[in-house]
């Protein structure tokens, strides 16, 4: 499933090339990738993050942690202000998410509570009303 994900993500207008990365082995095979797709909340350009993944032989080695450190700096530099994930909270909390309530972003489904979460960045604005609502992530996440 997350490889027709990323067939339909790579072909819509949602994707953003410059924030999907992958981290090479030392014989330059792919061991890890993430992806960071335009999403929105209302009318906002937000950023959704998904998938991310690390080949098994190649987990506990950094590889995730640098993938997903590489990829907050780089929506951090191109000035965006935030950044959506449904995962593990008590994984990405070490990269600075919290549950998306807390900034007044709901989920795209209301059963995701605590899974759904948001990294906040320089060009956040916590008192701009246009950043909080209901996110909505690219839409091939709707259909695959």
């Amino acid at each position: 499933m997350e490889v027709t994900l990323l067939d339909e993500l790579r072909g819509c207008e949602a994707w953003l090339p410059t924030l999907s990365l992958v981290a090479e082995g030392p014989g330059g095979e792919v061991v890890g990738h993430v992806v960071c797709t335009r999403g929105h909340i209302g009318t906002t350009p937000a950023l959704g993050l998904g998938p991310i993944g690390v080949h098994p032989g190649h987990q506990g080695r950094g590889t995730g942690s640098a993938l997903m450190h590489t990829a907050l700096g780089a929506a951090d530099a191109l000035g965006e202000p935030l950044v959506a994930l449904l995962g593990e909270p008590a994984y990405y909390r070490r990269f600075g998410f919290r549950t998306s309530t807390e900034y007044g972003i709901t989920p795209p489904d209301p059963a995701w509570g605590e899974y759904f979460q948001v990294r906040t960045l320089a060009a956040y604005d916590p008192e701009d009303p246009a950043l909080r609502g209901v996110f909505t992530y690219a839409e091939p996440f709707d259909r695959v």
